[in-house]
């Protein structure tokens, strides 16, 4: 059974651990919720602790599950969105592909014919139409790799490229709104890829551990750990935690557009979303105890918003149902971009983001 590393001592210190330097090789990107400033933090205080396998269920950008590999432990990883559960495949479970030189060779063969899906489903929307044509020509070839590990690098680079093409790295209008003259505007989709791919490919390491990303909802996978890292999407009756609508575009591509309920009316020409239980304060109450009561056996971390519902006192409650001990870090954040474009930059963005922490 793992167990608090501290003596004669119940309470969580706060202190930030810096990272090893793997931990800089991340492709970091402006995912809605990543943990990227804070995982110093979370180390600070998974560390703590003596353990030897993690599960991520809510993973995101990856990287959280990214700095427990940097960290020699066994690390599973979860999330519901396709394109996120690809991110952590490729740079977590994934401990030795690369792309080479002659997969590039037939990832960017021009000579492939393509049915411009893209091209046509989104003429306008969110890229040129040489970019768009990009997207489809990489679509028809990926599936002329046959390794599925070196499939999944070509879609983390492909999503990496779309992401930092698009201002603000959303999907949720058209047009080019929010062009702040960066480079990364600057550049064609193809010039982005190929700069992904080097990044992918340099984030790509061995941790001597057996690693898994599953794709699946967190509410229903059977998996234990010894500790369970837990950042759902946040409810609050101000503002959506639609990552569908927000990433539909990049999940899309990652599903190839296959089962998923196309709303052809809108004018992103979005997809159904999938659904969460975090949609609702009482769906949200629900969750977190179905939670806390299946994996009462592992060390419990969750990530939460002051401004965001169930209350800190309700989610020390809740876990105190099921853990003799419950702490509670508080950690001053501000997000990189609100929910809506006129609260950029605005004190609304400064929150506090706690750390539960049950043992």
């Amino acid at each position: 059974m793992s167990k608090l590393n501290l003596e004669n001592e119940s309470k969580i210190i706060a202190e930030p651990i810096e990272l090893p330097e793997q931990m800089n090789k991340f492709p970091s990107t402006r995912f809605m919720g990543s943990k990227e400033k804070l995982i110093e933090y979370i180390w600070g205080v998974a560390s703590q602790f003596q353990f030897d396998s993690v599960l991520d269920l809510f993973s995101g950008s990856g990287v959280v599950s990214y700095m427990f590999k940097t960290q020699n432990k066994q690390v599973f990883s979860n999330d519901y969105m396709a394109f996120s559960a690809n991110i952590a495949k490729a740079l977590v479970e994934n401990n030795h592909v690369t792309l080479t030189n002659e997969d590039l060779e037939i990832i960017l063969n021009e000579d492939t014919s393509t049915d411009n899906f893209v091209s046509e489903t989104f003429k306008d929307l969110y890229f040129s139409d040489e970019d768009n044509a990009f997207i489809d020509l990489v679509r028809a070839n990926i599936k002329k790799l046959e390794n599925n590990m070196k499939k999944s690098l070509v879609y983390a680079a492909l999503v990496r490229a779309c992401l930092k093409k698009r201002p603000r790295g959303i999907f949720t209008y058209t047009g080019l709104r929010y062009d702040d003259g960066r480079r990364d505007l600057r550049l064609s989709l193809r010039e982005q890829f190929m700069e992904a791919v080097e990044s992918v490919n340099g984030a790509v390491f061995d941790n001597g551990k057996e690693n898994i990303s599953n794709h699946g909802d967190a509410m229903t996978l059977k998996k234990h750990a010894d500790l369970i890292y837990i950042d759902p999407p946040y409810y609050s009756p101000l503002s959506d935690n639609e990552y569908v609508r927000r990433y539909h575009f990049v999940e899309g591509l990652l599903r190839d557009w296959q089962g998923v309920e196309m709303q052809w009316h809108t004018k992103t020409k979005k997809f159904k979303s999938y659904p969460t239980p975090f949609k609702t304060l009482d769906g949200a109450f629900k969750a977190f105890d179905k939670l806390f009561e299946f994996h009462k056996n592992s060390i419990l971390i969750v990530s939460y918003s002051s401004n965001s519902l169930p209350t800190k006192e309700d989610i020390v409650l809740l876990m105190e149902k099921y853990k003799k001990n419950v702490d509670v870090v508080s950690i001053s954040h501000k997000y990189s971009f609100g929910n809506q474009g006129h609260k950029v930059g605005n004190n609304k963005n400064n929150v506090e983001e706690y750390l539960f922490v049950g043992y």
